[in-house]
């Protein structure tokens, strides 16, 4: 049996590789072994990891990794704590291959564990853009560590060949996140409205903000800007999500809670909503406000639009229901008011699904079952 170890470090990378260590899992010439770390294990964060165990999964190896400091410092020796950790897991659980998706710190960490132990890696959504965060290196970084390649569009599978990988070992999958979003059975509006203890009796708006990590405003700063355009708007129902570990994250979760303690008649907010809850909200919210690769990858697949604020998704492929504007308070303002329109509404109805119909990992799973020939030895791919 091929042993394939998938790393996961967030609620959200987590929702995103459920239906993969599924398909693993039910493999009968594949093993699952499962490394839970980061966010996962910090009850700051929301405790992930029992949403692991509720799935019925087994966690293999829990990596605790994260600082009470989310400054540079503070994350940097995160990274660090991660590696080590990870490494000493691998050697331990000697896998076959690691599956690695995006682009996180921790992410970074497990990959260079992987590279150094010639454990080949799987890749998932590389070759995408974020030029407002570092995530942006991080991820092209991941990729020349990575042996196989799992994109999310043909533009970036062109992206990672241009970076150098051979094209027999990229391919265009799909996102993987609309997979879910095609098994799962979503709640109806009463039994999310009981789910989250909040009604839905306005325009309802689903908030999730993260740190700009390359930008010289302060998420502080940032924020701020956003809550200011959201108080404008009286007929307005918010759920907010928490903010990541990124540095800056937790002043962003502390502006959430002084918010909705102020508002309670108008907002809540979860430091995780959880896979089912969370799509079931995209289902029944009327806009996504934010800047998080949710709004530009999942979030159209329902049809409603979203407001991605800032440069920190800049440089992804987005549809039409995606409507980038500045950190401005009158520029958010704007935008969510044209998001709310009827003119809107009509424009993204039958709008081009532009990541796949939500069978990437199938595809995936065929791809690392069969594989049987590797040459860890890679040959830079030049197009010329």
């Amino acid at each position: 049996m091929k042993k394939i170890c998938v790393i996961t470090g967030t609620r959200a990378d987590y929702g995103l590789l459920r239906p993969l260590i599924e398909r693993i899992e039910r493999r009968v010439d594949l093993k699952l072994q499962l490394i839970a770390t980061a966010m996962h294990l910090s009850p700051e964060f929301g405790m992930t990891i029992n949403e692991i165990g509720a799935d019925g999964f087994k966690v293999d190896k829990k990596i605790d990794c994260l600082l009470s400091s989310d400054s540079s410092v503070g994350i940097s020796k995160s990274i660090g704590l991660a590696q080590i950790s990870i490494a000493e897991a691998l050697d331990e659980l000697k896998p076959d291959s690691v599956v690695i998706l995006g682009d996180r710190t921790e992410m970074l960490a497990a990959a260079t564990a992987a590279l150094i132990a010639n454990i080949p890696i799987a890749h998932i959504h590389g070759g995408e853009t974020t030029e407002g965060a570092y995530d942006e290196a991080i991820r092209h970084a991941i990729t020349k560590m990575s042996y196989w390649h799992f994109t999310s569009t043909e533009v970036y599978r062109k992206r990672v060949i241009q970076l150098g990988e051979a094209p027999d070992r990229v391919y265009n999958v799909g996102a993987i996140g609309l997979d879910s979003i095609k098994q799962i059975k979503l709640l109806d509006k009463t039994d999310f409205e009981k789910s989250i203890d909040f009604k839905l009796n306005n325009p309802t708006a689903l908030v999730t903000y993260h740190p700009v990590t390359l930008e010289d405003k302060s998420a502080e700063e940032q924020f701020k800007n956003i809550l200011k355009a959201l108080e404008s708007r009286h007929d307005l129902n918010i759920i907010f999500t928490h903010a990541n570990s990124d540095k800056g994250g937790r002043i962003i979760n502390k502006m959430i809670f002084d918010y909705v303690s102020k508002n309670p008649d108008k907002s809540v907010h979860f430091k995780s909503l959880g896979q089912l809850r969370y799509l079931s909200a995209l289902k029944h919210v009327n806009l996504v406000i934010g800047n998080s690769s949710s709004g530009i990858i999942e979030v159209p697949y329902f049809s409603i639009p979203t407001v991605n604020i800032g440069d920190r998704q800049k440089g992804r492929v987005h549809p039409l229901s995606v409507m980038n504007c500045n950190n401005d308070v009158i520029a958010i303002q704007e935008a969510i008011h044209l998001a709310l329109s009827d003119k809107m509404k009509d424009k993204i109805k039958t709008q081009k699904q532009l990541y796949g119909m939500g069978k990437a990992s199938h595809n995936i799973i065929e791809i690392l079952s069969k594989e049987n020939s590797i040459q860890l030895k890679k040959k830079f791919y030049d197009l010329n």
